[in-house]
């Protein structure tokens, strides 16, 4: 699942502190070169032979040309199989998505769509720095659901200061009253270094309680459940079987590669005669990580090999967040020694969480209930430790 990442926004918003940056004039055609090239690089170096997904995440992809797009799609294709109807999504901002824009994307070859909504609330639009409207935002997903039907997912944020319960409520159904088969729900963080973190932490703005945002989590499942969405994972709701083949693959860990900046890719480099699996993250800055790919195919900066018990932390830590959990068949293919139950059925951590009614064991595998998915982070400690000592 190759992930290219386009960096640029036009403004920075109060609340992100991700890898991105607002320049007066990008070099597209450069930036696109060096992201055909990357692709290949990192393609021919995994030999991967088929593709499950494409994702085009940012910064501000929808800023990017329908022609950067579709090279790296092409160059995908060149370098791997890429089957006929496979999951290509592209993040896009509701400023940068006209009709006509929106139509080049999808002759480029995207066939879903993700867009950054976050509120359709103006005041809170403005809080949040974001460059459009509520107007806009339903225009935008409107205008998406026309291109991309059953396939346009949209993100909204929650516990925003000041917000209350009700008006989250509130919020939510309008989304409901806007969306397709897909939503996204996030918390918001307050980041280091960020404005909007600067502003609550100053007192300009009140900070949320923690027992309101877990009422507003709360809030949200249960009005999703009501309206047909299934709760796939911690943060993703979907109905109509609309669940993001990209976005489990993560969960699943498979593997994926990381092209662009500061993208963060987790395969085996098996072009160089390696069976690791290896963290990898590419150079965070475009103009350095543009003169690393041009005079070497590629700007990874940092590589870690995973040790099978970083492997098993991490298919642990991120399969648990879906509602079907750690299977055993996935868990047999990264730990084909010591099983799910020799490792969690016995008596320790694990039990005590089933016991407590957080987590369950069973033929199917380890997974969170219901009220476990909402308290993951605070359960995963006790889980890891377990795993260490097995």
């Amino acid at each position: 699942a190759p992930c290219p990442q386009w960096p640029y926004c036009r403004k920075r918003c109060s609340y992100c502190n991700f890898n991105t940056y607002v320049v007066p004039a990008v070099d597209e055609a450069a930036v696109r070169a060096c992201l055909v090239r990357e692709a290949q690089t990192l393609l021919h170096l995994s030999q991967v032979h088929s593709v499950s997904s494409v994702f085009f995440g940012g910064g501000t992809p929808s800023l990017a040309s329908p022609g950067t797009v579709a090279a790296v799609l092409e160059a995908v294709a060149a370098a791997a199989h890429l089957p006929a109807g496979t999951e290509v999504t592209l993040e896009a901002n509701p400023s940068s998505t006209s009709t006509s824009r929106l139509a080049g994307f999808r002759a480029a070859g995207v066939n879903r769509l993700s867009i950054g909504v976050q509120s359709l609330d103006d005041a809170e639009l403005r809080m949040l720095g974001r460059e459009h409207t509520a107007a806009e935002a339903r225009k935008a997903v409107e205008a998406a659901r026309g291109l991309f039907p059953g396939r346009t997912s949209i993100d909204l944020l929650f516990g925003l200061p000041g917000q209350s319960r009700d008006v989250w409520a509130q919020r939510l159904e309008a989304a409901l009253g806007l969306c397709d088969d897909h939503i996204s729900l996030y918390q918001l963080t307050l980041e280091r270094g960020t404005v909007l973190a600067a502003q609550v932490w100053g007192g300009a703005l009140p900070t949320p309680p923690q027992d309101l945002l877990a009422d507003m989590y709360q809030t949200a499942r249960t009005v999703l459940a009501a309206a047909g969405f299934r709760h796939y994972e911690v943060s993703n709701f979907a109905r109509k079987g609309a669940l993001s083949t990209h976005n489990l693959s993560y969960w699943r860990a498979d593997q994926y590669i990381g092209v662009g900046p500061g993208a963060h890719g987790h395969f085996v480099p098996r072009g160089e005669g390696s069976h690791s699996r290896e963290a990898r993250v590419q150079t965070l800055e475009p103009v350095a990580w543009m003169r690393e790919v041009q005079s070497q195919g590629h700007g990874t900066r940092s590589r870690v090999v995973l040790s099978p018990l970083e492997q098993l932390e991490e298919m642990l830590t991120l399969g648990l967040r879906t509602d079907e959990g750690v299977t055993h068949e996935r868990w047999g293919h990264f730990s084909p020694q010591l099983s799910l139950q020799a490792t969690f059925g016995v008596p320790g951590e694990a039990r005590a969480l089933q016991q407590q009614g957080w987590l369950v064991l069973d033929s199917g595998g380890l997974r969170c209930t219901w009220a476990g998915l909402a308290v993951l982070d605070s359960l995963l400690p006790d889980l890891l430790w377990q795993l260490q000592r097995a």
